[in-house]
């Protein structure tokens, strides 16, 4: 059964996607620990990122500091902070989240944003990317 970021990578589910290559893609959290809070996913479905083959992993980090260093054009942070849990989907993601203090990185304190925030949030890191 294909994994909720397999789904998305489809196009089977929304997304408010702001980069993409042949490999990856990359779109906004939308339970977000901060503004601009993205998930970066490799398009093959593998669960556990040190499963990745060591040249996808390396490619894997290569585009998220691409998408992190868009992010950091778009969103008012002091620093993109990185994480990878991968506890919640079967699928390797990364996060990567605008930080301004260190609760930004505590998955535990969330933020709200409207289908048209999210849908503004994204097209703006996707113009920097």
């Amino acid at each position: 059964m294909s994994s909720i970021f397999t789904k998305i990578i489809n196009g089977e589910i929304s997304s408010y996607k702001v980069a993409e290559d042949t490999d990856f893609f990359a779109f906004l959290d939308i339970n977000p620990n901060t503004k601009g809070h993205t998930l970066v996913v490799p398009k093959k479905e593998i669960d556990k990122i040190f499963d990745l083959e060591e040249e996808s992993y390396l490619a894997l980090m290569r585009f998220s500091r691409k998408v992190a260093l868009a992010i950091e054009k778009s969103i008012e942070c002091k620093r993109v902070g990185i994480s990878v849990i991968g506890l919640e989907v079967p699928h390797v993601h990364v996060h990567l989240i605008p930080l301004n203090r260190m609760k930004d990185a505590s998955f535990s304190s969330k933020v709200n944003f409207t289908p048209q925030e999210f849908k503004e949030i994204a097209e703006k890191i996707a113009a920097n990317f």
